[in-house]
């Protein structure tokens, strides 16, 4: 099977929770076994969140896939730049050669050096973007090339709990939460239940990128 076979076929799985989505569950299951080790060894203070000199706000989702993530983090720095704050995005930068490579973008850079997401919001909002499998170490590049940066903007990274967070934007479509089950086994990176990381704020915001409601969670419609 090809691999745009195989994530269709996920897809449906996670759609209707159909004999797949069952089969695997086991993977499921030890998915979210190390979530919980996770969970413990921050509760436990074995592992904590680094602390960084201004406010960070991740943008990000609880499912695999796009999501309206990077419109999102436009519209954002809109919104930020409206308010006479200077901001700065940190990412990722998914697909390019080097992922576990720090690199503030410059002008010429190219998307397969520093992924075409970011390379799309450094040229749409004109503010400065590091990219980095790191989020904590391209934070402190930025803010080391740009001191002058008030607020930090995470595009993706809502899993990355080294970085601490005062709001965290979470993104739906059309798909909502799936089938409600962890990865493999439906579209779940992390579990509906799991706390915010230690240190970093509960506050929340929860975005639909669709023209209706599609996630059940109590307090949204």
């Amino acid at each position: 099977m090809t691999r745009p076979a195989l994530e269709d076929r996920l897809q449906r799985a996670w759609r209707d929770d159909d004999r797949l989505a069952h089969l695997l569950r086991p993977l499921a299951a030890l998915h979210g076994a190390v979530i919980r080790l996770r969970v413990a060894l921050y509760r436990l203070g074995l592992k904590r969140s680094e602390p960084l000199p201004v406010p960070v706000i991740v943008v990000g989702n609880w499912v695999v896939g796009g999501a309206g993530k990077t419109p999102t983090t436009l519209a954002l720095l809109d919104t930020l730049q409206r308010m006479n704050l200077r901001a700065g995005v940190i990412s990722r930068g998914y697909g390019r050669a080097d992922e576990a490579q720090v690199r503030v973008i410059a002008e010429g850079d190219r998307a397969e050096d520093v992924g075409d997401e970011p390379l799309l919001i450094k040229l749409r909002a004109g503010v400065p973007v590091a990219v980095g499998r790191d989020r904590i170490a391209a934070a402190r590049a930025l803010l080391e090339a740009c001191p002058w940066i008030q607020v930090l903007v995470s595009d993706d990274g809502l899993q990355h709990w080294r970085l601490p967070r005062q709001l965290s934007i979470l993104v739906f479509d059309e798909r909502g939460l799936g089938n409600g089950r962890l990865l493999p086994a439906g579209p779940l990176r992390q579990s509906r239940t799991l706390p915010p990381p230690p240190g970093s704020s509960a506050d929340t915001l929860v975005l639909y990128s669709t023209g209706r409601p599609s996630t059940a969670l109590p307090g949204y419609v």
